[in-house]
């Protein structure tokens, strides 16, 4: 689906159930805090479509967690964040070594840990810059997140296309700030949220692999 005419300079990508398939941390999750896997899974999908943050998803098991406090006791316990290649989705290296063939600039940002950036980093993907919510101290859909994210990648807001999974915090609050958005139709939220109105008026394209886009954004 393509909607404005225009050329496009730059693509940023969302991390979680975009590039990385967020199965191995929510088992993690579910080891930690003692439930089945199937568990966290169903809560995850409960609050999805109540439009909650998935991080309730882990407080209706444990009313009073502090993921923050969490996250830091998993790894003080060895058992922390990991992102591994096997965690890519196989469109991954594919779709962006396409965007860069044909001279757009890549980006990933998105709403996690600054340990999840060292972690990506450490895969050397085929991006020009890695960043995260943590490290910029502003997440996703505050505009702020979008106004740093305009500073950081290359060309003005139009000719920036941001591609996630999240109807509200990805396509709505991306096109919100003047950029390109692209919904890929993954993970509960892209599979639950791809076909609501919302999302058909703010995306302008969605797409069911990565390695659509390289053919969609330099024919836009």
């Amino acid at each position: 689906m393509r909607k404005l005419i225009g050329v496009i300079r730059a693509v940023v990508f969302d991390v979680g159930e975009t590039l990385i398939d967020d199965t191995r941390e929510w088992r993690a999750w579910a080891d930690w805090l003692n439930v089945p896997p199937h568990t966290l899974s169903a809560l995850v999908g409960a609050v999805t479509v109540q439009g909650r943050d998935n991080a309730d998803a882990l407080r209706l098991i444990r009313p009073d967690l502090d993921v923050a406090a969490e996250r830091r006791g998993r790894e003080a316990a060895g058992v922390g964040e990991q992102i591994g290649e096997a965690d890519l989705y196989p469109d991954v290296r594919p779709a962006l070594s396409a965007l860069r063939a044909h001279g757009l600039w890549v980006g990933i940002a998105g709403n996690q840990t600054a340990r999840a950036a060292e972690l990506l980093r450490a895969l050397d993907l085929p991006a020009d810059a890695i960043a995260t919510s943590e490290e910029w101290g502003v997440a996703k859909p505050d505009p702020r997140f979008y106004a740093r994210l305009i500073e950081w990648a290359q060309g003005e807001p139009g000719e920036i296309v941001y591609v996630g999974d999240h109807r509200d915090n990805d396509v709505v609050a991306a096109k919100t700030a003047g950029l390109r958005s692209a919904l890929i139709r993954r993970g509960p939220w892209g599979y639950l949220w791809a076909d609501e109105p919302a999302t058909v008026q703010a995306a302008d394209w969605r797409v069911a692999q990565l390695t659509d886009l390289a053919e969609l954004v330099t024919q836009a």
